[in-house]
């Protein structure tokens, strides 16, 4: 599965901990993130907290562990910086501190949805994909939490980690409905009924990316592919050429220069 680029560009915007590997289940609980700050000691850390999450944005590991521990020093119970902290070891590859930071925001606010979702993909991304998905769906099904096509895309992500495309197909479906412009569900969607042979299907997902967005080189690399199979080589012509003018160097246009289109 081509997933390099889709998945660096969503390790550090998505989120979930607890130790049964099954989501928390205690009830509803909005995101502590989202909730009015109860004391100065929680403003004070949630400022940090969000500052810190935009140099871990900018890939300024250092700088984002400091506002998280800031943000503990003025409130050793925010959940957030844990959270942070997770996410921030999660970028350095230090899956060890990852998951023991993770654990402790989960511990504080077992309920809330953006730190399930936040472990759920961790966890995805370091073996566990079956114990990732409890996380999802209970971040999903949070009445309170805003964005579950979110989850249910990662849901859907994990699921093809797993080889098992039938409950990838189904999960992202679900985040597409809560989402009509969800272009990360419509591209596996497309990736998948490509796969299936389902090539009219796949052109359409393909098709209703383009509307939306920039093309990516994955997105252009997959359109390709489904017109080379359909037979169109015209159009295969104009995506091959945008593939080589718009992504020179690209992975994607490597196995296009190799013959490697399956």
């Amino acid at each position: 599965m081509n997933n390099t680029i889709l998945v660096l560009s969503m390790a550090f915007l998505l989120a979930a901990c607890t130790t049964s590997g099954s989501g928390s289940g205690e009830g509803a609980q909005q995101a502590v993130s989202a909730q009015p700050a109860a004391s100065e000691q929680q403003q004070r850390a949630r400022v940090h907290v969000e500052l810190g999450s935009l140099y871990l944005l900018d890939g300024r590991f250092a700088i984002a562990l400091e506002e998280a521990r800031i943000a503990l020093a003025a409130d050793s119970g925010y959940a957030p910086a844990y959270n942070l902290l997770g996410l921030t070891h999660m970028g350095m590859n230090e899956p060890g501190l990852a998951d023991e930071n993770f654990r402790k925001a989960l511990g504080l606010a077992p309920g809330d949805p953006e730190i399930n979702n936040n472990y759920g993909w961790f966890l995805c991304h370091n073996g566990r994909e079956k114990d990732s998905i409890g996380y999802f769906t209970a971040a999903a099904k949070n009445p309170l939490y805003p964005t579950p096509t979110k989850p249910y895309t990662n849901a859907g992500i994990c699921s093809l980690r797993m080889k098992d495309d039938k409950a990838a197909e189904d999960y992202l479906l679900l985040a597409l409905r809560l989402s009509p412009t969800n272009t990360q569900a419509l591209y596996w969607l497309a990736d998948i009924a490509y796969r299936k042979g389902r090539l009219a299907e796949a052109r359409q997902w393909a098709t209703d990316i383009e509307r939306m967005m920039e093309p990516t080189a994955e997105l252009v690399w997959l359109a390709l592919r489904i017109e080379r199979k359909l037979g169109n080589r015209d159009t295969e012509a104009r995506y091959a050429s945008q593939l080589r003018r718009r992504f020179p160097g690209s992975p994607e246009q490597r196995l296009m220069n190799q013959g490697q289109y399956d």
